[in-house]
């Protein structure tokens, strides 16, 4: 019932161009996920629910309140023409919120750092279809400073936040905020980019988390062992997450290339160098793990405990999927 309803969701928010039935969609989507959040019954994962819960009531709360003033302005609910600057400016601030664009992220790594890996998984790509669908309708409406604006703050504390980090799932919250940070920049000028980068981020994330739900690592250091449990895949983890941090030849060099190229064509440079400087910022910690996988001395000392090494029950064929769409789809372009 929970996953129909989650899916269910979403698909309302992607069929409809009223502002009601667009809203009813993410409110059925959130109240899906949080029993699947909350499923564990651990305080950490009741304690991101409830966090997870309030931001999206809180943004959901917005853009009701912002499409009704739109509404009660120009008498029309339909998407495609939210003429009122309030209105427009309201609805992307309550839809950034809800898939966390800097400044409105310090609920993400939060979040996702509660919950289990598969919830994350959903947490970090299915949940950012319905509102990113909204963020494409409505974005030529919303004033552009304020797009690029969001864009490149999300992708330097994507960078930024990520550098510290020790907990795999927080450094996963901040690549995903500086992915959308990229997603968001090149809103204005080229949307099917912002497709493109959307579904190459979906790739690539799932094969991270379904590869770490596989060693059920949750920090670096329980990463530093895997090799010995599972050599192949210690290889293709490495170059997934290289692939995240945008190196050619692998997947995700291709959002990265085409986006810059966009943003040269509109003649903003210093833009397109900002935003090439903080892919670096993450390319470090992508960086960091991989050194810690793969090229940490054989017999090392670890300081945590070695978890027990047991047989997974979990499905090995999308994690394949995932890694192969995550390796080599760099010829598409």
């Amino acid at each position: 019932t929970l996953l129909s309803s989650l899916g269910l969701g979403t698909t309302l928010t992607f069929a409809s161009s009223h502002w009601l039935l667009a809203w009813m969609g993410l409110e059925i989507n959130t109240l899906a996920i949080i029993p699947l959040m909350a499923q564990h019954h651990h305080p950490r994962a009741v304690e991101a629910t409830t966090k997870y819960f309030l931001t999206q009531a809180t943004a959901a709360a917005m853009i009701l309140f912002a499409s009704t003033t739109n509404a009660w302005i120009t008498g029309a609910w339909d998407m495609n023409n939210v003429s009122n600057p309030i209105a427009s400016t309201m609805i992307i601030t309550a839809l950034a919120l809800k898939i966390g664009l800097a400044p409105m992220h310090f609920w993400m790594p939060e979040v996702l750092q509660g919950l289990d890996l598969l919830t994350g998984l959903v947490l970090s790509t299915w949940q950012k279809l319905a509102p990113l669908a909204l963020i494409i309708q409505t974005a030529q409406a919303i004033d552009p400073l304020l797009l690029t604006t969001l864009g490149l703050m999300s992708t330097l504390i994507g960078g930024w936040g990520g550098l510290n980090q020790t907990q795999l799932r927080k450094i996963l919250a901040y690549s995903s905020i500086a992915h959308m940070g990229w997603m968001i920049i090149v809103l204005q000028y080229a949307p099917q980019l912002t497709l493109l980068a959307l579904l190459m981020y979906i790739f690539m994330t799932s094969a991270a988390f379904l590869t770490l739900k596989t060693s059920s690592a949750t920090k670096i250091g329980t990463l530093a062992t895997v090799w010995s449990k599972s050599p192949i895949l210690t290889t293709t983890t490495a170059l997934v997450l290289l692939s995240l941090g945008g190196l050619p030849p692998l997947t995700g060099f291709m959002p990265k290339w085409l986006i810059l190229q966009e943003l040269a064509k509109q003649s903003l440079p210093l833009i397109a160098t900002i935003m090439a400087l903080a892919a670096l910022l993450s390319l470090y910690f992508y960086l960091r793990l991989c050194y810690a996988m793969t090229l940490t001395i054989s017999p090392n000392t670890i300081t945590s405990t070695t978890p027990w090494r047991v047989q997974t029950t979990q499905a090995s064929f999308p994690l394949a999927l995932a890694t192969v769409m995550a390796l080599g789809l760099l010829p598409v372009t």
